[in-house]
């Protein structure tokens, strides 16, 4: 069922208190929505949050003149299942976000996923359109690279980026360099087009980003509403930020990053105030999850006082720093203490578009408007999942894990710590604990750190248990899980969807009738014939490993021995 408009009395009121304007034919609108998304960005990289090297002046101004969040948690501890959260309100397990290959894994799609986004999701920029919203992405959508997943198909109207994040670079044979496209258009490639420099870190891409974002902006003001989701990943491993703040941080190449990062927002802020609509903008800023401690101190960020980091369904895996800005209606320098959640800006843009969730399903965001407006706090539980566990849930200032690990041994020996310098015994494992019979449960007020687990005995434990199992069986009871996204790889939809013009290099064979254009003009391996987690249909492919990442017998072969996903039998094309 799609949104409908809600005539509440809630909107009414918004509109008298906190009009968002007159638009051309003089009626009033909604406010612009400005969601700004980090990548891998933790809790501990603002100066407002006690980074010591106060180096994000900006954003810390956008706290002051706003409100902020400490209690603020991503859906997931992992890029894609929280983006796949943020646009459709609903946890990974409900949106299909997750794998079912082994028990409490998380997931995400690299070049080779067969799945993505699913067409029975509605998604934010789709419910906005029946406001009037004009929509766009800037950066990383990661929500699946096939056709049937591109975000001008799921309700933005222009889009600059990538499917995927900036990984590379790859050899152009086996596997392809990440395409950036222009709404249908693939424009370049990562490495090539646009170049980042591993060894120094330059790349010019962030303030590519920014301009995007100015130059929409300026088109918009004082037209339709319009409703901008900014996800850069300058910040996401290998780092990287332009020639002027190369070198200009305290904390090195993450930190020259960050300090792009923020002085982009400044000039995003100033902007909407140079314009005169910055009383008619809601801006959020948060990210999708903890930092990447495995790459720190060089290459991740931090998460402050909280344990372990990204990956790890921890406070630091997944509390995230949280902002709000609406000059004239959120009143500056609050701190709001509201349990909030990646999916609540979901809810909360409807709600300031004056439109209501869908009725068909589960929505797990709530609208913040009575806690940024209004200074109400809303009890509310925060899941924690990993993969299709529920790993932990927090109530209050109570957070009870029911599973613990961060990896496994053989990660963990091959160098791959989550939590570096942070083992907490019977905690931080490398084995899957359960604890389902008896949680361990943590007061985070006193303990953010998750360092001293309540004694069993206690009458703070049993009350806490108590309140928290209530709700988790609720939840439980009326779970119906999505169909899971991430569970199966097949190296030819990677190659045969980002072959740019069908098969351009040389030697290598093009079938008659196949379509030449790329990804995603005529489906870029052909949506027509196409086998759906096996072989690329029609085309383009290629007869020849000498390829530009078109589908060949190397890589045929390649996705039988693929690791770590489950491999779909399927043929050549003949």
């Amino acid at each position: 069922m799609v949104a409908v408009v809600a005539a509440t009395r809630w909107w009414r009121m918004l509109l008298v208190l906190s009009a968002a304007g007159m638009g051309a034919s003089g009626a009033p609108q909604p406010p612009n929505i400005l969601l700004l998304l980090m990548d891998d960005m933790g809790w501990g990289d603002l100066g407002v949050y006690g980074e010591p090297s106060r180096e994000t002046p900006n954003l810390d101004r956008m706290a002051a003149e706003g409100t902020l969040f400490p209690n603020f948690y991503s859906a997931n501890p992992l890029c894609s299942p929280s983006r796949a959260a943020l646009l459709t309100g609903r946890l990974p397990i409900r949106n299909g976000f997750y794998t079912t290959n082994a028990h409490a894994r998380n997931a995400y799609t690299p070049q080779e996923i067969v799945g993505g986004i699913p067409d029975s999701e509605q998604l934010l920029p789709e419910l906005l359109k029946e406001a009037g919203y004009v929509t766009k992405i800037v950066g990383k959508w990661h929500l699946g690279h096939r056709p049937q997943f591109h975000p001008l198909k799921h309700g933005f109207d222009e889009w600059f980026g990538s499917p995927n994040c900036h990984f590379g670079p790859y050899d152009n044979k086996a596997r392809p360099n990440i395409p950036v496209y222009r709404d249908w258009e693939m424009v370049g490639r990562y490495y090539e087009e646009f170049p980042i420099n591993l060894k120094t870190g330059e790349a010019n891409l962030t303030q590519i980003y920014l301009q995007e974002a100015l130059d929409f902006i300026k088109r918009q003001a004082r037209r339709r509403p319009f409703f901008l989701y900014w996800a850069v990943d300058a910040t996401h491993a290998p780092v990287y930020a332009s020639k002027p703040f190369l070198g200009t941080s305290r904390r090195g190449r993450y930190g020259d990053a960050v300090r792009e990062m923020d002085d982009s927002i400044g000039k995003m802020l100033q902007l909407l105030q140079d314009l005169r609509i910055a009383d008619s903008t809601f801006v959020f800023f948060t990210s999708d999850n903890g930092a990447a401690l495995i790459s720190a101190p060089e290459q991740g960020g931090s998460n402050g006082p909280f344990l372990c980091g990204k990956q790890t369904t921890f406070e630091g895996g997944m509390r995230e720093p949280a902002l709000a800005w609406w000059p004239g209606h959120i009143a500056a320098g609050q701190v709001s203490h509201q349990l909030g959640s990646i999916t609540d800006l979901f809810t909360t843009s409807l709600a300031l578009a004056g439109l209501t969730p869908p009725s068909d399903r589960a929505i797990d965001g709530l609208n913040l408007l009575p806690a940024l407006l209004q200074g109400r706090l809303m009890d509310r539980p925060v899941f924690y999942y990993r993969g299709d566990t529920l790993m932990a849930a927090t109530l209050g200032q109570h957070k009870a894990h029911f599973w613990t690990w961060t990896n496994s041994w053989e990660n963990f020996r091959q160098g791959m710590d989550f939590c570096p310098g942070q083992n907490v015994s019977g905690v931080t494992t490398h084995t899957l604990e359960d604890h389902t019979k008896l949680p361990l449960i943590f007061h985070l007020g006193r303990d953010p750190g998750e360092r001293f687990p309540l004694s069993f005995a206690s009458t703070e434990y049993q009350e806490a248990l108590s309140r928290i199992a209530q709700v988790v069986q609720q939840h439980q009871e009326a779970l119906v899980p999505g169909q899971p996204q991430l569970n199966v790889c097949n190296w030819a939809v990677m190659v045969s969807g980002w072959c740019v013009g069908g098969c351009p290099v040389p030697g290598c064979s093009h079938p008659p009738g196949a379509p030449d254009e790329p990804w995603p003009a005529q489906g870029g391996g052909g949506e027509a014939g196409a086998v759906p987690g096996l072989h690329p249909g029609p085309g383009p492919w290629c007869l020849s490993v000498q390829d530009s990442g078109c589908w060949s017998q190397a890589t045929w072969d390649q996705c039988h021995t693929a690791p770590g996903l489950l491999q779909v039998p399927g043929r050549l094309p003949s």
